[in-house]
């Protein structure tokens, strides 16, 4: 894991070889090949284990709150390492669906269902108006960070995250009367 780990600091998933993993690592190829059948399942096994945390719980006073927070923390990871490794995950599942299963199955998915759980804590608390599709509010404020990550034509700032999250809540935020009515 410390030789994939740091040779994708300078090299692109589909530029790391095995080989390379296996000199790095003072190892032979067949000991890589015993554990991870292929190189696609030894950089999601690195991933997994070094750069794939859990979603945070987080103190936050409101669902925006938590939702912000969640935001903010995914624009600093995918300017990271974190950032460059999904995008060559995602890029490698282009050809190899597999990576893209794993990637989602062992990451994405509990994030995802993180966020959303916080837009039903906002739709419930009254904060956002119970017409709002979860799945579809995650998709329009988290889906243009990978956008973005993956084409790089322009910049992930927190600004940005915060822009999509406005933008986003003005179709759903509730009014303070209405909010009331749900107490």
């Amino acid at each position: 894991m410390d030789a994939v780990y740091e040779l994708l600091k300078g090299v692109s998933a589909r530029d790391l070889t095995m080989e390379a993993v296996a000199k790095k690592a003072n190892v032979g190829k067949p000991t890589l090949y015993k554990w991870w059948p292929s190189k696609a399942a030894l950089i999601t096994a690195m991933f997994h284990e070094r750069l794939s945390r859990q979603p945070e719980v987080t103190k936050a006073t409101s669902a925006e709150a938590s939702l912000r927070a969640k935001m903010k923390r995914l624009i600093h990871e995918c300017n990271g390492l974190f950032g460059k490794v999904v995008a060559d995950l995602i890029a490698e599942g282009q050809s190899d669906p597999s990576v893209l299963k794993a990637l989602y199955d062992n990451h994405v998915r509990h994030r995802r269902a993180s966020v959303v759980a916080d837009v039903k804590v906002g739709i419930a608390s009254g904060e956002f108006s119970e017409k709002t599709d979860p799945e579809l509010m995650v998709d329009a404020m988290f889906a243009p960070v990978y956008y973005r990550l993956l084409l790089r034509f322009a910049p992930l700032t927190e600004t940005y995250g915060n822009q999509l999250i406005d933008q986003a809540l003005r179709w759903v935020k509730t009014s303070p009367s209405s909010k009331q009515k749900h107490k």
